[in-house]
């Protein structure tokens, strides 16, 4: 499997972790939307689209199975991240 697209929409929202969004698609073939990028205390990092459960917690709709394909998102949606243009202002 191979990541062959990614693409980040940075957010600049003051106060939040959220730092942008990300789109991947695997193969040619398959999308996952909604990858979300958080700042966190030790760096960004991404979380996996998911949805509120009935008990009020979140559960991912997709996600990686091990580690090794969790860093290779990761990797290289950060990268992305990276390289892509700042957001713009909201007074722009």
């Amino acid at each position: 499997m191979q990541i062959t697209s990614v693409n980040v929409r940075k957010i600049e929202k003051e106060g939040s972790r959220m730092k942008g969004l990300a789109s991947v698609l695997l193969d040619d073939s398959f999308a996952v939307h909604d990858i979300r990028i958080i700042e966190g205390d030790n760096g960004l990092f991404i979380a996996m689209p998911s949805r509120k459960t009935t008990s009020g917690g979140y559960r991912d709709i997709a996600h990686p199975i091990n580690p090794e394909v969790r860093k290779m998102f990761e990797d290289k949606i950060i990268e992305a991240y990276n390289n892509a243009e700042e957001a713009p202002k909201d007074n722009e």
